[in-house]
């Protein structure tokens, strides 16, 4: 299982060959280029990989395996002792919904190469 980036190694070592994967945004490209079929959604199951996109994607993961593994009441009691309720100041959290200027400054971000140190 990876969480964000995590996808991008396990794509690199042929673990996601002909799969369906999830990482950040920024990397999506990448996945593919290591033979993985990219998707936009939070979490995937394919097989015995379970890879989640961004940060906070990770939290969604986690409750999808307690689910799988010990149930859904089990799901909802971490859910619940968590307080994991998430209600977002701003609905910005992927690239289909924040703003066009920012996503697009982002991504001529991160294709720029690293500045020398």
């Amino acid at each position: 299982m990876s969480v964000c980036t995590g996808a991008v190694l396990l794509a690199r070592a042929g673990l996601l060959d002909g799969r369906r994967a999830t990482t950040h945004w920024l990397a999506m490209d990448e996945l593919k280029e290591h033979g993985a079929e990219p998707t936009g959604e939070r979490v995937v199951l394919d097989g015995k990989y379970v890879t989640a996109a961004g940060v906070s994607s990770g939290i969604d993961m986690g409750l999808h395996l307690v689910g799988r593994i010990a149930g859904d009441r089990h799901a909802q009691t971490v859910q619940l002792l968590t307080e994991y309720d998430p209600r977002p100041p701003y609905d910005a959290g992927s690239p289909d919904k924040a703003p066009a200027e920012i996503v697009a400054f982002w991504r001529a971000a991160a294709s720029r190469p690293p500045a020398a140190g």
